[in-house]
């Protein structure tokens, strides 16, 4: 077998975009895996602390092609990458490539294997119904042919696991399931802040937080409606802090008044990834009530901070939330059940407290070094097989 720390490891990252929580964990790897390149087509720049911790290498420009809209989950489509990674490769000679799900890089990837004998791991993030495209056969006809040539599959969620296995037909002994889009608290606090500037302080408690795109997907309007059946029955003693930015954001904030939340309600936009730590901290619960989401990162990174969860049954994090114990799970198109399940902490903000000692138990056993490690027991499990 080839020594680790010789082992040349690729990963194909179409884009980086929006991928900050990422860092860390390729900065655990490098440590492993001297020889790692992360090859992107959009790179917004290192996070602040890891900065030249791993060796990133663009390749072209990737562009997003949307197909069509959705309103209620990811807008279907496909990346536009560029060919010049065959070349990256080529020249790079790496032994083990990482690609994310089934882009072009990824045929690419197994196409060249014959040729270049390296060893292929799909990354499939996890599933939901507008990603998996179960009613597109062409896709799954795609999907199905990259898959036969992998030689491993990894995947945060249960559900992904069983996507791979039961659709794409994936044999079960090369597909690896454990979260490894982890949080780091280092990277959510990079960036030193007074916290007596941050007005947060003085709201309503508890305090709910959500992060995320203000876009349909994210199910931000559910959750205004829930708080407008909270104010009808005159439950106004709490907060929603609203951090993000999206095309939606005028048309909720126009919701916001209508319905007269702003006492509850309150919008702080889009915040650099180096400081949210300081909101994470200073809030009560955190609540995710996504129409679709493959994971959901902003729900371990809360759990890190040792908040309770309310998590909508749409995201694959919710796997990561034990109902009742770390906070609940809930149907986003429910509001009632929504309003139900913030009046809990409403009336008792108490059990705030428990239930994230629970969240950071329990997220504690996933850090960028457990995940550096698992990448470690594929590759290693797939140098077995050469």
């Amino acid at each position: 077998m080839v020594n680790k720390n010789d082992t040349r490891v690729a990963w194909l990252f179409p884009s980086m975009e929006l991928g900050n929580y990422w860092h860390p964990v390729f900065s655990k790897l490098t440590e492993l895996f001297n020889h790692t390149i992360i090859y992107t087509g959009k790179w917004p720049g290192f996070t602040k602390g890891y900065e030249d911790k791993f060796t990133v290498e663009l390749v072209g420009r990737t562009k997003r092609l949307e197909t069509s809209q959705s309103l209620l989950g990811y807008n279907p489509g496909f990346d536009l990458v560029s060919p010049a990674i065959v070349s990256h490769l080529f020249q790079f000679k790496p032994q083990v490539v990482f690609t994310i799900a089934f882009s072009l890089w990824s045929f690419l990837a197994v196409l060249l294997k014959p040729i270049c004998r390296w060893q292929v791991v799909i990354a499939y993030e996890g599933s939901s119904p507008t990603v998996d495209d179960c009613n597109s056969k062409f896709r799954i006809f795609w999907r199905r042919m990259i898959t036969r040539f992998a030689d491993a599959f990894i995947t945060n969620t249960n559900q992904g696991k069983l996507y791979l296995t039961n659709i794409l037909k994936a044999d079960q002994n090369l597909v690896f399931h454990q979260p490894y889009e982890v949080p780091d608290i280092k990277a959510l606090s990079a960036q030193k802040m007074d916290i007596d500037t941050i007005e947060i302080k003085s709201q309503k408690r508890p305090t709910f937080l959500f992060v995320g795109q203000v876009i349909s997907r994210k199910g931000i309007k559910q959750l205004l409606s829930a708080c407008v059946l909270l104010k009808e029955q005159n439950y106004c003693d709490y907060t929603l802090l609203i951090i993000g930015d999206g095309i939606q954001r005028n048309e909720l904030e126009e919701f916001t008044q209508q319905h007269e939340l702003q006492n509850c309600v309150k919008w702080l936009g889009w915040l650099d990834y180096s400081i949210l730590s300081y909101y994470f901290q200073m809030v009560d619960v955190f609540v995710f009530p996504t129409l679709e989401d493959t994971w959901g990162m902003v729900v371990l990174e809360a759990m890190t901070f040792a908040k309770p969860i309310l998590c909508s049954k749409c995201a694959g994090a919710s796997e990561m939330v034990i109902h009742g114990q770390n906070g609940y799970i809930f149907d986003p198109d429910k509001t009632e059940d929504l309003a139900k399940i913030m009046k809990k902490f409403i009336d008792d903000p108490s059990i705030c407290i428990e239930m994230g000692n629970q969240s950071k138990k329990l997220i504690s056993q996933h850090t960028p070094e457990t995940a550096a490690m698992f990448f470690n027991e594929v590759i290693n499990f797939l140098q077995k097989t050469i």
